[in-house]
């Protein structure tokens, strides 16, 4: 339990100063990752859960098997959201992303 804490603060700590660090530059701000969108996605979906039923969950939802279409759904969804994508242009990427192109 005290490695899945570390582990999840560790991650949270190097993805905050990962964001600090581009939004301080003058690059464009990078997509999440697909395990990033996961890791996101997965930790909403656990909230409530405590202990080793949410270790167990944790380590079910990112595990590296196949995403159902469902899966896949609330993934892209995720992404697009975090690329403020509207009209025509979300509707682009959600048909890419769910052929597979952008799936996790």
């Amino acid at each position: 339990m005290k490695k899945l804490l570390s582990l999840l603060a560790a991650a949270s700590l190097a993805f905050s100063f990962a964001t600090a660090h581009a939004a301080d530059g003058d690059a464009p701000k990078k997509a999440p990752t697909a395990q990033q969108t996961k890791m996101k996605t997965c930790n909403a979906e656990a909230s409530g859960k405590k202990g080793d039923e949410r270790k167990a969950f944790m380590k079910e939802c990112l595990s590296t098997k196949k995403a159902t279409q469902q899966d896949k759904m609330k993934s892209c969804n995720a992404e697009a959201k975090t690329k403020d994508l509207k009209g025509d242009a979300r509707k682009g990427f959600m048909k890419e992303c769910l052929a597979g192109a952008h799936a996790a």
